[in-house]
Formats: C-alpha cells, sequence, structure tokens
C-alpha cells in the first residue's frame, strides 16, 4: 500500500501523512527533509544554492542530519525551496524516495512531486492545500511558539515565493497528480483535516485492488 500526499509549503501535508502512517501502520518519509538536508549542507559547504554543481555537491550528506531540529527552520526551509529546482538534485535523490516507498508493505511519503513522479503509481493520493493567509498564520504561531522573532507579512511573502518556485519550476512542478483528491485544509483544525483525509485514502482504496 502506497500513499502519496502532496502540496505546498505548511498546507498541513505532513501532519497528515504522519497520521496517515500511524492509521494505517505504514512508515513515513517526509521528503522535503532530503531537500532541506541538501539546502542545509550547500551552506554548510560554504556553497551557492542557485549552482546546480554546489546542490549536487551537497546531496551526499550523512542521514543522521534527517533527525537534526535544525532542518525545520524557516532559514533551511527557503533554501530547500532554491535548490529543489535543480534537475540534478532531484535526479540524486529520486532513488533514495522510490526505494522508501517500494519497501514491502508500502508506505507513505509526503512531497511536491509525490504523486507525479515518484510514486505516480501509489494506490492513493492526495493533494493538500491551504490559502496563503491561513498557511502563514499556522507558520507564524509555530515559529513564535518556538520563541522566532518573525513577522506574519513576512512569511506571507516567503510562502507565495515558495509557492511560485515550486509550481513553476521546469522539473517535476508542484500540481494535483493525476486521480489525486484534494483536500483544502484553510478552514480545517488538524483533527477535522485527519478525518477527512483518512476517509479520501480509504475510499480511493477501495477502488483499487492491492
Amino acid at each position: 500500500m502506497i500513499i502519496a500526499v502532496d502540496g505546498p509549503t505548511a498546507s498541513g501535508k505532513g501532519t497528515i501523512a504522519r497520521a496517515l502512517a500511524r492509521h494505517f501502520g505504514l512508515p513515513h518519509l517526509d521528503t522535503g527533509l532530503l531537500y532541506r538536508a541538501v539546502g542545509w549542507q550547500v551552506m554548510a559547504n560554504g556553497g551557492d544554492p542557485d549552482a546546480p554543481a554546489d546542490a549536487l555537491a551537497a546531496t551526499g550528506f550523512a542521514d543522521s542530519l534527517l533527525a537534526d531540529p535544525v532542518l525545520r527552520s524557516e532559514s533551511i526551509g527557503a533554501l530547500a525551496s532554491r535548490v529543489s529546482v535543480h534537475g540534478v538534485v532531484r535526479d540524486a535523490l529520486l532513488a533514495r524516495q522510490r526505494s522508501f516507498a517500494m519497501q514491502p508493505g508500502g508506505a507513505v511519503l509526503d512531497g511536491r512531486d509525490i504523486g507525479t513522479v515518484i510514486v505516480p503509481q501509489a494506490h492513493a493520493k492526495l493533494y493538500v492545500t491551504a490559502s496563503v493567509a491561513a498557511r502563514a498564520l499556522r507558520r507564524y504561531l509555530e515559529m513564535q511558539a518556538r520563541g522566532e522573532h518573525v513577522s506574519r507579512a513576512g512569511i506571507e511573502a516567503d510562502l507565495a515565493a515558495r509557492d511560485a518556485r515550486d509550481s513553476e519550476r521546469s522539473v517535476a512542478p508542484l500540481r494535483q497528480a493525476e486521480g489525486a483528491a484534494l483536500l483544502d485544509t484553510s478552514a480545517l483544525p488538524p483533527e477535522a483535516a485527519i478525518a477527512a483525509a483518512i476517509a479520501l485514502v480509504e475510499k480511493q482504496l477501495g477502488q483499487t485492488r492491492i
């Protein structure tokens, strides 16, 4: 059973994917962390995230980096968006993501091109979205809780810029995969969004022979 969850930053796709993994008893991979790790490694190497060669050189990061909370910072998220536009980076990380998806029993993966590129044959696909304003508020509250001093307007502008980069890039642009169920979480609290996601996935699985 492979479940693909795609969507823009702060749409709730990570929370939903983790909940789906718990509900169906499957391992979960946040593929965005891979790109965040590349972004961090570029910075650590003193490289340029907009240079394909520098970004490619950073794809050999240690697996232990994925557990480092520094990857969750807003600055690393911005770097991830910049390195992810490079086709050579996406190609370098492709095998790792597909290997995780194809493990015995299946998996849940969330990202921006799971249902379109990584595993288009997934048994269930979700495209989780929300308005920029709703996503900015969520991210603002998260960062405030961590003691980070940021402006809501600044976060909203950054999210809009990331959306543009992700949807307009020439390689694996962010878009709703064919057959993916759309879930708008703008007005939904986490519990309601999770319940809706489970219902949508169960409906898709009921229509698919696994």
